[in-house]
């Protein structure tokens, strides 16, 4: 029964109750980078192990991922290509530039199908030409660049064992390493494989791609 109305003018209050502990907030969601589909950019020098982790990383995941390596569609052209290793000239930085759109091209087709993908490429801090810019502009805002980069020793043993144009001279391996160290204090996330294999590599690259989700890098 109600209690009976009090005739003083006060307020006559119900009578208490237990009060509920309030619940914890909600913690967000992890996300998980092997069931998302994304695009990511993997940088480095060569002898970084760009294309060894990018092809583990992609036969690894639980949504369907493809591979473009940048050196590998540039090579699509035969007759008349244009070797970097020769000179850098009007040829090659033509038909770098094409390689680059055409890999933007089909990763935009790839994640507009639902299929994530990983592209490998040895982008330069401090030349725009083969910078960053061309990357975000033929694939979108949304891509995620990560860069590999071991210890110099490491980069030079792993060349040595590379053959074709694909091998450079220690010189040349020394500068592009030395280069790409100013991808230090860019903001990017940087993973120094230098003492791990590629299984171990393409797991830290998840735990790197889980933040980068969450806060991607401004670039």
């Amino acid at each position: 029964m109600p209690p009976p109305p009090d005739t003083t003018g006060h307020v006559t209050l119900p009578p208490g109750g237990p009060v509920g502990i309030p619940s914890a907030p909600q913690a967000p969601a992890i996300p998980d980078p092997t069931a998302t589909t994304l695009a990511v950019l993997l940088i480095g020098p060569a002898g970084a192990g760009k294309t060894s982790v990018a092809k583990y990383w992609a036969d690894h995941r639980r949504v369907p991922t493809a591979h473009i390596s940048l050196d590998d569609v540039r090579e699509w052209v035969r007759s008349g290509f244009a070797d970097p290793q020769t000179g850098w000239n009007d040829n090659s930085e033509a038909q770098y530039r094409l390689a680059r759109r055409t890999c933007g091209f089909a990763a935009r087709n790839f994640l507009a199908n639902g299929i994530s993908c990983i592209l490998d490429d040895a982008v330069f801090p401090d030349r725009p030409v083969v910078g960053l810019g061309g990357w975000k502009r033929h694939v979108g805002p949304g891509l995620l660049p990560v860069v590999l980069l071991p210890g110099l020793d490491v980069v030079l043993e792993r060349n040595a064992e590379r053959s074709g144009n694909r091998r450079l001279g220690d010189e040349e391996v020394a500068r592009i390493h030395g280069r790409m160290a100013g991808w230090y204090g860019s903001g990017l996330p940087i993973i120094d494989n230098s003492q791990l294999d590629v299984p171990e590599t393409a797991r830290v690259l998840d735990d790197v791609l889980t933040r980068a989700i969450a806060s991607p890098p401004k670039w």
